[in-house]
């Protein structure tokens, strides 16, 4: 059983610790709502419940030798579930016709029978020969007096029909001075409960059934391949300072997705927090080949377009370059290219015309210059061919790469995303490694899964994973990660780009 198998095998199962977490994760989303729920409940209780009142009468069941019909019976003080049979005699009594208008007519209290039985309600007290016979009303005085009624007509009723027992009062109803319903410490409870129940509820089902990969756990439980870097959202930098401000230490001024220019996001001038995430994934790249070849193929590839593959091929190969590394990159999207477009170089010829045989190498590589002496080499996708799978499959590709890519240390290809296109498949074949971008809250777990499994199937190796667009709601990589690291060495960007300044003055004073 391979890696992905077993990581198969564990999502199937409810991970209870990652629902706790997740819970945890959004406990004021929670408390929120739960609290807002309170507060409804309350004031629905307060304005739109009408309070009851409750008068109650008590009666004791008079212990003689009593006769119903034909049979008789003795009653005896520990007899208890005779009393209770009483008791629920007597309540037949009291929920007749004739006994219920006598109690209206009593109290004059206009009432029908059928409404006066719904506010009556009798049980016995403890089990013992006592009962009780409550009213319940929104009147309190309504209250009292129909309990009151019942008091004085029962026993004369129960006297006419049942022969041998009586019903003798133990406590006439007194007039309620407080409501008995509603409860608003019961009910404000109640609400803060069922909205705490909704919302741990609804949040479990939404971790349960979203797929979309929205922190570094949602990652993990497809792979246990390491997430070398995330990069923050530059299209939309946030309030907080450490997303605007550009890696030679200067304001950034904000881009929305209307003016951002394609340029903004690659090169030099880029958020200092991503700048120090692409430096990141630098290392993290370097260390994940041995020194046995000079050459080092990196393709970059996605589950999904729009993942920001692009991008990052763009700035890798720039972070590269600024470690006097002789650096290629080659716009393998043969259908939809976007390289040329960033670097602002011209997309005519390309690496489609080579694979075509009508250029040669000399005509479609292209220098890309930054700043301070750093440049590197682009070869950009050319015109969109009828073919591109079976050109990235060629002998042609494979031998451009294995004789022309000795002039470089790294080289690094563009390829396009796999749920797409099985051209990055077959261009994998090519790299020593690939890196895989991951956008937060775009890509989901069931293409990045299938993304991993399809390169494995080609035996592609796959260094690792790199976070796009990570945004400040992202566990692991959001808010409390770059908070934590960007806002200490937010200050330290333009010594760092001052010094970075200086060394590139001297390694070209020295090349001179």
């Amino acid at each position: 059983m391979n890696e992905l198998e077993i990581t198969k095998k564990d999502e199937s199962e409810i991970d209870l610790g990652q629902m706790i977490r997740t819970v945890l994760d959004k406990a004021w989303l929670v408390v929120t709502i739960s609290v807002v729920c309170a507060v409804l409940t309350f004031c629905v209780t307060l304005f739109c419940i009408a309070p009851k009142y409750e008068s109650t009468a008590m009666f004791y069941v008079n212990n003689s030798a009593l006769s119903l019909g034909n049979t008789s019976l003795s009653i005896s003080s520990g007899d208890l579930t005779t009393s209770r049979n009483l008791v629920d005699s007597y309540l037949v009594i009291l929920n007749t016709w004739e006994t219920l208008r006598s109690v209206s007519d009593y109290a004059g209290i206009a009432i029908t029978p059928e409404d006066l039985s719904e506010l009556i309600t009798a049980q016995a007290v403890n089990e013992t020969e006592i009962f009780a016979v409550t009213v319940t009303s929104t009147d309190p005085v309504k209250a009292e007096r129909l309990a009151n009624a019942i008091a004085y007509i029962l026993p004369k009723r129960i006297d006419t029909i049942i022969d041998g027992t009586s019903a003798k009062i133990v406590s006439s109803a007194l007039l309620p001075v407080k409501p008995s319903s509603p409860s608003f410490v019961m009910n404000t409870i109640l609400g803060f409960l069922i909205g705490f129940v909704l919302t741990v509820g609804g949040v479990v089902m939404q971790e349960i059934f979203d797929i979309t990969i929205r922190k570094e756990e949602d990652v993990l439980r497809i792979t246990k391949l390491p997430i070398l870097a995330a990069v923050p959202d530059m299209l939309h930098p946030t309030k907080g300072g450490y997303y605007n401000k550009s890696s030679n230490g200067k304001k950034r001024k904000k881009g929305t997705p209307k003016n951002l220019r394609e340029e903004d996001m690659v090169g030099d001038d880029i958020p200092f927090a991503a700048a120090e995430a692409y430096k990141l994934l630098r290392t993290k790249v370097q260390y994940s080949f041995s020194d046995d070849k000079n050459c080092h193929i990196i393709g970059v590839s996605s589950a999904l377009a729009g993942e920001g593959k692009s991008t990052t091929s763009v700035n890798l190969a720039c972070v590269l370059a600024q470690l006097n590394k002789k650096v290629l990159l080659i716009d393998c999207d043969l259908r939809r290219p976007s390289v040329a477009a960033k670097m602002k170089i011209s997309n005519e010829v390309g690496l489609s015309g080579f694979l075509t045989r009508q250029c040669e190498i000399d005509q479609i590589v292209m220098e890309y210059k930054m700043k301070h002496g750093v440049s590197f080499a682009v070869i950009p996708a050319g015109k969109i061919p009828p073919n591109p799978t079976e050109l990235l499959n060629s002998s042609r590709m494979g031998r451009f790469l294995e004789r022309f890519g000795r002039n470089f240390d790294y080289v690094i290809l563009d390829l396009p995303p796999v749920e797409e296109v099985s051209d990055a498949l077959v261009a994998a074949k090519l790299a020593d490694g690939v890196l895989l971008a991951v956008r937060q809250d775009y890509c989901n777990r069931v293409a990045l899964e299938d993304t991993i499994q399809q390169f494995n199937f080609v035996n592609g190796r796959i260094l690792g994973l790199l976070m796009t667009c990570a945004t400040e709601h992202g566990k692991g990589y959001g808010k409390s990660y770059y908070k934590r690291y960007y806002n200490r060495y937010g200050s330290y960007s333009k010594y760092a780009h001052a010094y970075e300044k200086s060394h590139m003055e001297q390694r070209s004073q020295n090349k001179t």
